[in-house]
């Protein structure tokens, strides 16, 4: 029980660096693919600290690690290195997004039921999940001080920040893990994500992937609709259907919540006065629970399509999973589809168990939870099926807003509860980790 005191003391020391290197990163903008002086930081950072080793990848990912004594298991600490724009800065209440100001306000309790008066950061980026990065980077220099005194660590302590998370198609993360890692023969056994979670564990999240749906009709002069096809008046019959019919039989998870479709975009082509629309087009956000996949939406959508065609002849239309180009700082680009998959992974799971013994070592009560919004942890637990949580200072309601802030308790807690769930964690077997027998949910192709 001693060196789990001992984390708690560190932390508590730790914790004026690790807010000052917070608003050191607040400060440095990083829109998704403009991330490279927040990577600067982080290489800096944990240079300095003293982890074994610290690189960049072909990506502009930035990886620490530190390395245990003895064989164990390898554990991930992932965040993400870009943010969502500031918005509309009269709405930040007189705080500079890019300001770090801190100061001691009113802020939710842990479950956002009551407000609390706390020492909290301002700014973009400060909640999903610049602080939280900090924090597992400090977590690691805790283990530093802790192998310094003595204490034999197991396996390897990961920290990964990754560029160009918030677009929601995961590639960052997809290509450390199978381009980077792949490269450096470097095997993972487990990621927890940092992001927010109210210092409770999040054991999964629904899938999500975006249709585009184009309807097409015939352009004609807008004084004779008549010699045309409106794609637009088209439009509205399927629109009709996936608002008000097809929810009808969307299923639900007990613990996730239930199937969604939400329309986002809608474009007409070409968009001119006098011009009869002769293509509409709908960009949606689907979000679905186990037993559903992306293909399974997207034939939804097509089964409508078959049966709107089927009542009238005129009506054409195609729906397809979106792609996007996607290019890294460093010029590095690649193509990928918008989707993700829905995934949990048990309570009971030794990985997850381990985490828990880790927090309440240190004093900090153990709360479950899923998120609402998607991670990239879809990718670890739905295509690699490998065992996965979140766990970290942010609190959910707050990101994406102008009043975007951060609890430095919760930093300093955070920072204890990443340490002292590694330090539980690296006790567990590697065979623990392995494929054969889990139950977090798999990918299908």
């Amino acid at each position: 029980m001693e060196r789990f005191q001992k984390v708690v003391q560190f932390a508590n020391q730790l914790r004026p660096e690790a807010v000052e290197f917070t608003r050191r990163l607040v400060r440095c903008p990083s829109l998704g693919g403009s991330e490279k002086g927040v990577a600067d930081l982080l290489l800096s950072e944990m240079k300095n600290i003293g982890y074994d080793q610290v690189f960049r990848d072909d990506w502009g990912n930035v990886i620490g690690i530190i390395n245990g004594h003895q064989p164990g298991p390898a554990i991930v600490y992932n965040g993400h290195m870009d943010h969502v724009p500031p918005g509309e800065l009269s709405l930040w209440g007189g705080y500079d997004p890019y300001g770090a100001d801190i100061d001691v306000g009113e802020i939710d309790n842990r479950d956002a039921s009551k407000k609390e008066r706390a020492e909290v950061i301002h700014g973009r980026g400060v909640a999903d999940l610049k602080g939280a990065l900090a924090c597992a980077i400090y977590a690691g220099k805790l283990l530093l001080q802790l192998r310094n005194q003595g204490l034999a660590l197991n396996g390897k302590y990961i920290v990964t920040a990754v560029c160009l998370e918030e677009p929601g198609d995961q590639v960052g993360t997809i290509q450390l893990i199978d381009d980077t890692f792949k490269k450096l023969q470097l095997d993972y056994d487990a990621v927890v994500s940092c992001e927010p979670t109210s210092l409770d564990i999040a054991l999964g999240h629904r899938g999500r992937v975006e249709p585009v749906v184009s309807v097409y009709g015939k352009i004609c002069h807008g004084s004779a609709p008549w010699l045309g096809i409106n794609a637009v008046y088209k439009a509205n019959k399927f629109i009709d259907k996936v608002a008000n019919e097809l929810p009808k039989s969307f299923p639900s998870d007990p613990d996730l919540g239930k199937s969604s479709i939400a329309m986002t975009i809608i474009k007409a082509s070409p968009g001119e006065l006098c011009i009869v629309p002769e293509r509409c087009d709908m960009n949606f956000d689907r979000r679905f629970v186990p037993g559903e996949t992306p293909e399974s939406c997207i034939q939804e959508l097509q089964d409508i399509i078959d049966d709107l065609s089927k009542e009238d002849p005129e009506f054409k239309a195609e729906v397809k999973i979106a792609e996007v180009v996607q290019k890294f700082y460093t010029g590095k680009s690649v193509k990928i589809a918008n989707k993700k998959n829905a995934w949990k992974t048990p309570r009971e799971h030794p990985f997850v168990q381990a985490m828990a013994a880790g927090l309440e070592a240190v004093g900090q009560e153990v709360r479950y939870r899923y998120w609402y919004f998607g991670t990239d942890l879809s990718k670890v637990a739905a295509v690699d099926r490998k065992p996965a949580i979140g766990y970290a200072a942010g609190q959910e309601q707050l990101i994406h807003t102008p009043v975007e802030k951060l609890r430095t308790d919760y930093m300093e807690k955070s920072i204890a509860g990443y340490a002292a769930g590694y330090l539980k964690m690296m006790e567990l077997p590697k065979e623990t980790f392995q494929l054969e027998g889990q139950t977090v949910l798999r990918e299908s192709h």
